[in-house]
């Protein structure tokens, strides 16, 4: 009997440890469909339509202190120039591009 526990238990961790990873890969599929058209592949804004735009860096110390719920507002609604995503997106995809926002920043 305490051989099925400790399989529950190990499968619950593996399928915990696995769901970031699944929300990175998605999220980064997304934004390389969606965003670094703009943003660049790197998140800098280091192309010819987020110069024109005059994107600041997702790597800016602001974005980097935005809280995650604030960059998931801003990707849904749209800020300055950028258009919203919320009928274009899910939640949850957008939830996922923030991941992976989160890892072009380190």
């Amino acid at each position: 009997m305490k051989r099925y526990g400790t399989l529950a238990v190990l499968s619950l961790l593996s399928v915990s440890l696995a769901i970031p990873a699944m929300a990175q890969q998605t999220g980064e599929a997304t934004y390389k469909a969606k965003c670094a058209m703009c943003h660049g592949p790197d998140g800098t804004g280091n192309t010819p339509v987020g110069k024109s735009m005059k994107l600041k860096s997702l790597k800016s110390p602001e974005d980097i202190k935005a809280t995650d719920a604030d960059l998931f507002r801003q990707t849904k609604n749209g800020v300055g120039k950028m258009q919203g995503y919320a009928s274009k997106l899910t939640d949850a995809q957008i939830q996922d591009v923030v991941t992976y926002i989160r890892t072009l920043q380190k």
